[in-house]
């Protein structure tokens, strides 16, 4: 059940969804500043560069070590969302782990369709490893779609030989875009995602091409070697089902799953922590699993 802030909030963001927009220019400004609504007074420094023709930002957090990074990637559905949407998530991550993080602002359809994000995130890791990071050293975290990129990029990583991370975070992940049978039902009247976003991604994003590829649907990949995961959802979130079917999967794999869920808790109220205090306390525990991680030989 809800409690009566997380209830506000999410009526905020119905009321948002429901706008119509001309553009998906203007959807994605409109994103910009309604989560800018949200974004706290976080004492952070944020450095802009490119990889490539891939825009890139350190986002770091006083006293946070170099010797460690957390490589983010936003959410967004594939097609509207950015570094600076998912600023105050990425100050934060910073202030509860430790460690500067690397957000890329990956291509969005529908400009550029299937693979372009992810070979940027492929790319974006690969230049870390490139500058002397050791992949021990790194921990990619993803949101929403981001998740899904994750994921993506670990099964791309093993065809190409390249060692993985030391581990990896999953917030509110898009683990399956089959839209397959009974999918998105569960919670459909407790989220604010729609099952007609997911209709739209396969028609915008992939444009025809399988959604059961596992670079598209990770839960249809192999995860056997996968690096520890954590993994945080929300017990209202459509994708319960979906997510609670991918960390089965990897646990019959072998992989060390944490599933970290929350009751009540609708997609991605991570982001809405200057708000909602389970938020805050969501991103507390993903602190207290990387730190953790890290002091790990």
């Amino acid at each position: 059940m809800l409690n009566r802030n997380a209830e506000k909030i999410l009526s905020i963001i119905r009321e948002e969804n429901a706008r119509k927009a001309e553009s998906i220019e203007e959807v994605r400004e409109r994103l910009k500043t309604f989560y800018s609504r949200f974004r706290s007074k976080i004492n952070i420094t944020v450095e802009s560069f490119f990889i490539g023709n891939i825009p890139a930002f350190w986002i770091t957090a006083p006293g946070a070590s170099e010797d460690s990074t957390i490589l983010f990637f936003h959410g967004g559905g594939f097609m509207v969302g950015s570094t600076d949407d998912h600023l105050d998530l990425c100050g934060k991550l910073s202030h509860s782990t430790g460690c500067r993080v690397l957000s890329v602002d990956y291509r969005l359809s529908p400009e550029h369709i299937f693979p372009a994000a992810l070979d940027d995130c492929v790319a974006s890791y690969l230049w870390l490893i490139k500058m002397g990071i050791n992949p021990s050293n790194i921990i990619p975290v993803g949101i929403s779609a981001g998740g899904n990129l994750l994921l993506s990029m670990f099964l791309k990583l093993r065809t190409m030989d390249t060692p993985f991370p030391k581990a990896a975070i999953c917030i509110s992940p898009a683990v399956d875009l089959t839209s397959r049978e009974g999918a998105f039902e569960t919670n459909s009247d407790k989220d604010w995602l729609l099952k007609e976003g997911f209709e739209l991604i396969q028609k915008v994003y992939l444009r025809g091409h399988d959604a059961k590829d596992p670079l598209v649907s990770p839960t249809y990949g192999n995860l056997i070697d996968f690096p520890p995961f954590f993994i945080q959802v929300g017990a209202h979130e459509i994708l319960f089902d979906d997510v609670s079917m991918f960390v089965g999967k990897a646990k019959e794999a072998g992989v060390n799953v944490t599933l970290d869920t929350w009751e009540g808790m609708f997609h991605c109220w991570q982001i809405f922590s200057s708000a909602l205090r389970e938020g805050q306390q969501a991103i507390d525990n993903i602190g207290t699993f990387i730190r953790a991680v890290l002091q790990t030989k």
